[in-house]
């Protein structure tokens, strides 16, 4: 038998069938853990310095731009930021991962979800009443249900998922199905995975084209999101070093072009379209930043804000990618030292350093569920060894022309575990 099996397996190695299998399982990234911690918290940081800039700003300016002159200056404290939905909501589902496993359902997740107390908007909003009225996901993100499902929530609250999978965009995607199902769908859940996928690749480079690449890998290259994202690449190197020409190229397209507002939120407001929480538009903002930014954390932080409408989520996405990238050992001392290390992140058991000891404990277990392991040297010293597998985004969907729905609803003996009410 194991001689037939060797002849059958070296044929198919001459046609080439399995060589690309093995040589993809063979490959593997190391980061050490101490690497993984000083990134991890940084990107955290990014995301409380970024919404600390922008939140006066956020939905202030639509259809333009905000002024130079408006945004706000950076003080030390301005990065304790404890109170803002783009960052407590994640939290919610570390919580869950933390109590119930990596393997945990979308059901207990929606359970938690509706149990949280914290004050939400949009897709959030939306998808928690539907859960707490007893709609199970995933029909409580499903268009059907949920008017907000291409909103911009998934995606600001994604982070989570890419700093405790480093290079592991599989495992991003997988969360995204868990967690991002609760309030979104389409486009709405994509930008959450695109958003975690850059988090997971910015632990191994800080080339930030290669990072919203592999953001990309891990979407559907059909979805509007990802043409949304492949655009901005484009426009951005035609103008490098015009950021508002490419603004401009994003306005006429994502905010004016009504083919691309087909399931937006904002259609029956008193000014129609003009507000746009659009998941793709805030995204193409988030990589503005980004592209733009040039690796300066200022500078980054500035444009994503600049580019306008939710122009405090967008600004500590990108932010928190970038400082991923940079370790909090060489941020710039004016971002972390004025951290409050004391107090807990709006309705969650979490202050920074237990945030940080959170994740770094699901890190490990999300690199061994995924395949890989923990290496330790003879001086104690440990060291993540990460399998690389090719990104398997999730199915192609849209908003305006959903699946059919799951017809999902908790049982009684589920919904007795709700206590909140709506």
């Amino acid at each position: 038998m194991k001689r037939y099996f060797r002849i059958g397996a070296t044929a198919l190695l001459t046609l080439g069938f399995v060589a690309p299998l093995f040589a993809e399982e063979a490959k593997t990234r190391r980061l050490s853990r101490a690497e993984y911690l000083d990134k991890m918290k940084a990107g955290w940081i990014g995301q409380m310095a970024g919404v600390g800039v922008g939140a006066p700003t956020e939905f202030r300016y639509q259809e333009t731009t905000v002024p130079e002159d408006k945004v706000p200056k950076w003080t030390p404290e301005t990065v304790n930021q404890f109170d803002q939905d783009d960052i407590y909501v994640e939290m919610t589902f570390l919580r869950t991962l933390e109590q119930h496993g990596l393997d945990v359902s979308s059901r207990q997740a929606g359970i938690d979800f509706a149990n949280s107390q914290y004050p939400l908007w949009h897709a959030n909003k939306a998808g928690r009443d539907k859960l707490r009225a007893g709609v199970a996901p995933p029909d409580s993100g499903h268009p059907a249900f949920n008017d907000h499902a291409d909103d911009i929530d998934y995606q600001i609250e994604a982070d989570y998922s890419g700093l405790i999978a480093p290079g592991l965009p599989n495992s991003v995607i997988r969360l995204g199905e868990v967690f991002g199902r609760l309030m979104n769908y389409g486009d709405g859940l994509y930008g959450g995975q695109f958003v975690g996928a850059m988090y997971a690749e910015a632990f191994f480079t800080n080339d930030v084209e290669k990072i919203i690449r592999a953001g990309l890998a891990a979407i559907p290259e059909k979805s509007q999101y990802h043409e949304c994202i492949s655009d901005v690449l484009a426009w951005h190197r035609e103008h490098p070093n015009d950021w508002l020409a490419a603004w401009n190229k994003i306005e006429a397209k994502y905010q004016k072009n009504r083919d691309y507002r087909r399931f937006s939120c904002s259609k029956n407001e008193k000014e129609p379209y003009k507000f746009n929480i659009d998941a793709k538009l805030n995204g193409a903002y988030i990589v503005m930043g980004l592209l733009y930014g040039e690796g300066d954390p200022e500078k980054t932080i500035v444009i994503s804000t600049r580019c306008g409408q939710d122009s405090d989520c967008n600004p500590s996405s990108a932010a928190g990618v970038l400082f991923t990238t940079i370790g909090y050992a060489k941020l710039p001392e004016k971002y972390k030292s004025g951290l409050d290390t004391q107090t807990k992140f709006n309705s969650t058991p979490y202050s920074f350093p237990q945030l940080v000891a959170v994740c770094d404990s699901l890190a490990e277990q999300v690199v061994r569920q995924a395949g890989g392991r923990l290496d330790k040297s003879a001086e104690g010293a440990e060291t993540f060894v990460l399998p690389v597998h090719s990104p398997r985004p999730s199915a192609l969907e849209t908003c305006w022309e959903p699946g059919p729905k799951a017809d999902s609803r908790f049982t009684p003996e589920e919904q007795k575990q709700i206590e909140a009410k709506k």
